[in-house]
Order: C-alpha cells, then structure tokens, then sequence
C-alpha cells in the first residue's frame, strides 16, 4: 500500500499567513497561523499591509510548519496555495512562494478555491463531516448557501447581495466603538445584552416568501448595518449611548443569527437533507452555532470548525489540495492568484 501523501498548504489570502502540514486526509502533522495584529489600528483590513506583512513572514511560518511535522522541504509530495478568492496582493504572496518550491523540488502543485477549503475544514478533524449536506459558509467577506451532495458538486442556493455576514459584524463593532475583528467583539459584549432591547431588522426574511423567488435564500446585511448606526446616532444625541452598547451588540447579533438560521433551515427543508455544515470565520459564533444546533434538533446533524480551523488557515488548503490532486488535477507554474476565482464544480440553481 503507498504511503499516504504528504501535502504543504499554505494561505495568504487575507490577514492570516497559514501554513500546515497534512499527511493524508487528517493527520496534521505540523500547523501555523500568524495573524496581523496591525490592523486593529484601523478597524479592518489595508490591504497593502497585508501583503508586505506576508511577504516578511510566509517563510518563517512555513519553515515553522515543517519542524513542527520534524519534516524538511524535501520531504513534501505536493504544495497547495490559496489562489482566490482575497485580497490580490496578498494571494499573490502565497502564489509566488508555492510555486517557485513546486518548480524547484519538481512537485506538483494545486491552486485552491478558499471557500471550497473551509468546507473541508470541518473533515480534518470529524471523519463524519461528509457529503451530502447544506452548507453555510460565513466569513468576512462571503455569505453562501450551498448544497452538497458530494465533494466537487456544488448548487449555489443564495448568497448575500451587499455585505457579508463577518463584514457586517467587524462593521456593527466598529460603529459601537469595539475592537477588530469584530465577531469575537459583538459575542463578548453580547454577553451581557438584551438581544430584545432594539428590534433590529431582519433584512431580506418575510413569511410571504416562497420558494422560486430570487430572494427566499438570499441574504442581505447592509441595511441591519445601518438601522444599528441610525439607532446608534439616536442614542448619542440622547445620552445614553454607553448603557445601551451591550444590547446593541446582543440585538444586532441576534438579527443576523435569525437570519443565517433561517435561510439555511429552508434549505433544510427544501433538499430534505438534515445535515448542515458551517464553515468560515463567522462559524466560530456560538450564538450561530447554539441556534442552528437548536434548529436542526435531535434528528439532524450539525457540523462546524473549532476555532482555530474556523478562521483561515493552511490545514484546510492542504486538504482541499489533496482532493483536487486526487482527481488528477494540477496547476500549471503560469499559475496566478485571482481575486474573484470562481468556485470550483458550483451549479446556479
């Protein structure tokens, strides 16, 4: 029997540089995420910090991976890479590198989808996250709805129209005057709020829906976003603004919760799949997890990330690599990063 393959992911597609270590389609051998804490100065993503940073750091992390793995360079049977979706600066980073190891140590190499690896990112660590099931997939800069019926199949459902899901958090967190990124913010302030204090919208979600229409699973958090910063802007001029910033945080949480959970409990419905997986950033959110959980009850199953696999990270790349490799794929070295890469195998609906 060959040995199981030992692939090197690497991801640079935002403000994290990952590099991971994968032998076969769950051993972990070695694993970094460096975040950069430079832009908590401003409130969100510059994207040409991201990229200088990447580049001062990404072989550090990857040379960090390998000796976690007790593994050299030489030792890697294939290199995966963030190609899209991001920022392009930054993806180009992580390109440029994989490729010119890929070409040196003549291996092949796979450039992946980003968003098609956080649906993995859930199988590095619970064989029984498979297909088929609906996912939803919930980051800082995409809001989609999936279904999966095999690995490689996608049918898009919906998909937000304006922000996405974690862009409107790191937005609400912002106008509350909290910190970056905004998700792990809104939680813990949430914390001690009211999520019935404000009644908050919750856009693009009405009863008379039906399935056909061409909003029934789409999303849409701009104008949550800003009924919070008219709501906001009224409390400032009453005075009242720094006792009320909890039950901001708890209702404006509990709106976009609503949402999420209930767009993806018609998909439920719909596909008659109770399997639902949650991948991304946003996945780490235990008020989205508790009330999807609470959704799909005691005869379904709800598969998510923990933490440090819900945020980008290279284990998800290597594994996403290593199933397009064993569909006889390989880029070629003209390889470059694309900011609105396609999603691989997505059907519209």
């Amino acid at each position: 029997m060959d040995a199981e393959p030992i692939v090197l992911g690497l991801e640079t597609s935002c403000d994290e540089t990952s590099a991971a270590v994968l032998r076969g389609e769950r051993e972990l051998l070695g694993h970094i995420i460096l975040s950069q804490d430079e832009h908590e100065l401003y409130g969100g993503v510059v994207p040409e910090i991201a990229a200088r940073a990447h580049l001062r750091v990404v072989g550090d992390v990857v040379d960090g991976a390998l000796r976690q793995a007790g593994l050299g360079l030489e030792d890697v049977d294939l290199f995966g890479v963030t190609a899209g979706p991001g920022l392009i600066g930054a993806l180009l980073v992580g390109v440029s590198w994989a490729k010119a190891a890929a070409y040196a140590l003549d291996r092949p190499l796979i450039g992946v989808h980003h968003m098609e690896a956080h649906l993995f990112s859930v199988s590095l660590e619970d064989a029984e996250a498979q297909p088929p099931f609906v996912a939803l997939l919930v980051s800082g800069g995409h809001t989609l709805l999936l279904w999966v019926p095999e690995w490689g199949r996608y049918r898009l459902l919906g998909a937000t129209r304006d922000d996405a899901a974690g862009e409107a958090f790191d937005k609400v967190a912002k106008i509350l005057g909290l910190g970056y990124p905004g998700g792990p913010e809104i939680q813990r302030v949430a914390g001690d709020g009211d999520p019935a204090a404000h009644a908050f919208p919750r856009p693009m979600l009405a009863s008379t829906q039906r399935p056909g229409d061409d909003d029934y699973y789409a999303f849409s958090f701009s104008g949550l976003k800003t009924a919070v910063l008219t709501r906001v802007r009224e409390l400032e001029r009453a005075g009242t603004l720094a006792r009320e910033t909890a039950n901001l945080a708890a209702s404006f949480q509990a709106a976009a919760v609503d949402v999420l959970v209930a767009k993806t409990m018609r998909a439920v419905e719909q596909t008659g799949c109770r399997r639902v997986l949650i991948g991304g950033g946003v996945a780490a959110s235990r008020a989205l997890r508790s009330a999807l959980g609470d959704a799909i009850g005691g005869h379904g199953s709800l598969y998510h990330p923990r933490l440090r696999l819900a945020t980008d990270n290279g284990a998800m790349i290597a594994r996403a690599a290593l199933f397009r490799h064993r569909r006889g794929e390989r880029a070629p070295l003209d390889l470059t990063a694309r900011a609105d890469l396609p999603f691989p195998g997505l059907e519209s609906p």
